[in-house]
C-alpha cells in the first residue's frame, strides 16, 4: 500500500514537471508609431529616407504626402518614401536611406513605422506582412529569421527586409535590449499581420 502511495505521488510530481516545461521566450514589443493611406505610390524603385529633426512639429511639416514623422529614443525621425536619393528636407539632418523595398501592388497602400523593442531573447510569433518592410536598429541586435536564411542587424544599420507574405519570425539577439525602428508599405485591405510557418 505504501509503495503504491509513493508510486502515485511520483507520478503526479512528474506530470507536473511536465506540464511546466521550460520557461517561456518574452515577447518582442511592437508598437505601432504613426501610419498613413494611400492610393498610389511613386514610380521606380521605393527607398527609405530616415531623417532627424529638431522638434516633432518641424518634421511633420516637411513630411509631404510620402512622410511618416515620429518620436522614438529620444529623438525626432521622419521617414519619407520615394526615390533614391531624395534630396534632404529643409532642417532635417539625413541619417540614411534604406532600400529598395519590394514593391506590391494593391488597390490602397498603407505606410506604417513600429517600434521594436525587448530584452535579449524576446521573440514575435511567426507572422507575415502583406507587402515589404525594412529595420533601422538604434541599440541591441535584431534577427530576422525567412525561409531565405537569418539576418542580423546591428545599431546604426539598416536592411530591406522581405517582400509580402514570406514568413518570418523577430528577436531581439544582443546582449543588450532591443530598440529598432520598423518601415511598412503594404496593402491595406489586407490583414497587417497574419500567422504563419516557417520550415523545420
Amino acid at each position: 500500500m505504501k509503495g503504491s502511495w509513493i508510486c502515485k505521488v511520483a507520478l503526479i510530481a512528474a506530470v507536473g514537471l511536465a506540464s511546466t516545461g521550460a520557461p517561456a521566450q518574452p515577447k518582442l514589443v511592437i508598437k505601432p508609431l504613426a501610419e498613413k493611406k494611400m492610393q498610389s505610390l511613386p514610380d521606380g524603385q521605393l527607398f527609405w529616407q530616415i531623417e532627424n529633426f529638431p522638434t516633432l512639429g518641424e518634421a511633420q511639416v516637411a513630411a509631404g504626402p510620402m512622410g511618416l514623422a515620429v518620436e522614438s529614443a529620444g529623438k525626432v525621425w521622419l521617414f519619407r518614401l520615394g526615390p533614391a536619393g531624395l534630396a534632404a528636407s529643409v532642417g532635417g539632418k539625413h541619417v540614411t536611406q534604406v532600400g529598395p523595398v519590394p514593391r506590391i501592388t494593391a488597390t490602397d497602400y498603407l505606410l506604417r513605422i513600429n517600434e521594436a523593442s525587448g530584452p535579449p531573447g524576446s521573440i514575435t510569433s511567426i507572422h507575415s506582412h502583406p507587402g515589404s518592410e525594412a529595420f533601422y536598429v538604434l541599440s541591441g541586435e535584431q534577427s530576422i529569421r525567412s525561409p531565405h536564411g537569418v539576418m542580423r542587424i546591428r545599431p546604426g544599420q539598416s536592411e530591406t527586409g522581405q517582400g509580402a507574405d514570406v514568413a518570418m519570425q523577430v528577436s531581439s539577439s544582443g546582449s543588450t535590449d532591443l530598440h529598432a525602428l520598423v518601415m511598412f508599405v503594404v496593402d491595406a485591405n489586407r490583414p497587417f499581420s497574419s500567422p504563419s510557418k516557417l520550415p523545420d
